[in-house]
């Protein structure tokens, strides 16, 4: 073991590993973007092929979620109320999605929902800027069929777990922090459905020198992302959110419609 990590070369890693510790830094204290950070990067940015990008990132995000669900867990940043009611559709979701991609191209859909996403991260803005009283915590009251649809547009494009569960539960008017941390915790069991699934029908292409440097980089942000979401400010999360949402949707949408 000790002359395998001796051999690795880590000048060729050491990207990867910062694309993996900054998305799940984000997504761990905002409770999205992992996935969609990373694939854009990776194909965008770093040249890496569109199928061993999704395929590296649904293995790491195994492992990320994980952790940072432990993490959220114990910093009491978990619902767990909401997690029964937004994980097992998520992971029913997931596996439809994901089963459905090696037969179907499901990319046509995908410029709506990211422009939806667009204008729900505008109405979260407006809702931070216009946080003038204090946040009386709502129990949403939709959630199976948000689950539903979270978890196979997260398999059969790419990402969008977090982006759509968490934003639609914050305009029903849940508590940020609990929000964060459940759908987090939830994404664990997805990702782990999912990736088997993907598994199953790429083999295991997904374990390359990208998927290393996104495990090391993830894992080592994992416990920041719950340490954050706990100590920073309700308002301060909500425009936080909304910026990450609207960048990451509108770059998703130009990238789509390009």
């Amino acid at each position: 073991m000790i002359e395998y990590i001796a051999n690795i070369d880590w000048a060729a890693v050491a990207p990867y590993i910062a694309v993996g510790f900054a998305a799940q830094l984000v997504d761990g204290a905002l409770g999205m973007a992992f996935g969609v950070i990373c694939s854009t990067l990776l194909v965008s940015v770093m040249g890496v092929a569109p199928a061993r990008a999704s395929a590296a990132v649904h293995f790491v995000e195994m492992f990320t979620t994980g952790a940072s669900g432990i993490s959220h867990v114990l910093h009491k940043n978990v619902d767990w109320k909401l997690f029964s009611r937004i994980a097992i559709p998520g992971v029913i979701g997931g596996c439809t999605g994901a089963y459905l991609l090696a037969n179907i191209h499901t990319e046509a859909a995908r410029p709506f929902v990211m422009g939806y996403l667009t204008l729900i991260g505008f109405y979260l803005l407006y809702k931070a800027w216009d946080f003038t009283h204090e946040h009386k915590p709502r129990d949403p009251k939709v959630t199976m069929p948000l689950g539903l649809i979270g978890g196979f547009l997260d398999a059969s494009g790419g990402g969008g777990w977090g982006p759509v569960v968490t934003s639609n539960l914050l305009i029903q008017g849940t508590d940020p922090r609990k929000t964060i941390g459940t759908v987090n915790t939830a994404e664990f069991f997805l990702t782990v459905a999912v990736s088997l699934t993907f598994i199953l029908t790429i083999g295991l292409e997904a374990f390359t020198v990208v998927t290393g440097g996104l495990l090391i980089g993830g894992l080592l942000a994992a416990p920041l992302g719950a340490f954050i979401a706990k100590r920073v400010q309700t308002r301060r999360l909500l425009f936080a959110v909304s910026f990450v949402l609207i960048a990451t949707s509108l770059f998703s949408l130009y990238k789509a419609l390009a």
